[in-house]
Order: structure tokens, then sequence, then C-alpha cells
């Protein structure tokens, strides 16, 4: 009889246990991936809280909105990652490439530019 829980055998119905120390590091992953989108959220709920002077309330919520969906995009996709790790591991089957670092470089470097422009545009 399987030992694993009625969720756990529902979400991985197929393949091996992995290396309990496997699935640790994943959790950590995800965890880490968390926290990350964590941070965006604050990032912009304070970019949102502050006024900045010579910057409208309309250019300030709409970063701060961008900001916001980065972070939850962030949480979405790193339970997406965790579960497709999780069954790559039970497979073994190759891990998959980490597609949501290429998105958080991007959405970082326009967060960042456009931050940029906003300060030197004062």
């Amino acid at each position: 009889m399987d030992e694993r829980s009625r969720i756990a055998r529902s979400v991985f119905p197929d393949g091996e246990e992995p290396d309990p120390r496997f699935t640790l590091a994943n959790e950590r992953t995800f965890l880490a991936w968390t926290r990350t989108s964590l941070a965006f959220l604050a990032g912009g709920i304070a970019f949102e809280a502050f006024q900045i002077s010579g910057l409208s309330d309309t250019v300030r919520s709409a970063v701060a909105v961008f900001i916001i969906a980065v972070g939850m995009f962030i949480a979405a996709g790193a339970a997406v990652r965790w579960m497709n790790v999780e069954r790559a591991m039970r497979k073994k089957k190759p891990l998959p490439v980490p597609a949501i670092i290429p998105f958080l470089s991007i959405a970082a470097l326009v967060a960042s530019a456009v931050v940029i422009v906003l300060i030197v545009l004062q």
C-alpha cells in the first residue's frame, strides 16, 4: 500500500520517491523564489506608498502595479517550477530549464530602467 497522502498521490501519481535531500533542495529553491516575489510585492507597495516629487500619481501607480505583477508572476512560476522539478526527479528525467529566470532578468531590467528614467527626468 502507498504510504503517501491522497494529495501526494494525486499530484505525483507515478514515478519513484526521490532522495529526500533533492526534494528538500527543491523546496528551498521554491522558498527562495517566493522570497523574491515577496520582495517585488514590497517594492511595488513602497513605490506606490511614497510620493515622488515631479512624478504623477498615474505613472507612480502604473510602475507600482508592474512591479507587483512581476512578483505575482514569480510566485506562480515558483510553484510551477517546483512541481515540474519534482515530477522530473520522480521520473528520473532531466530537470526542466528554469524559464522564469529570463523573465525575472528582463522584468528587473525594465523596472530599473523605468526608475532611472524617472529619477533623471525629475
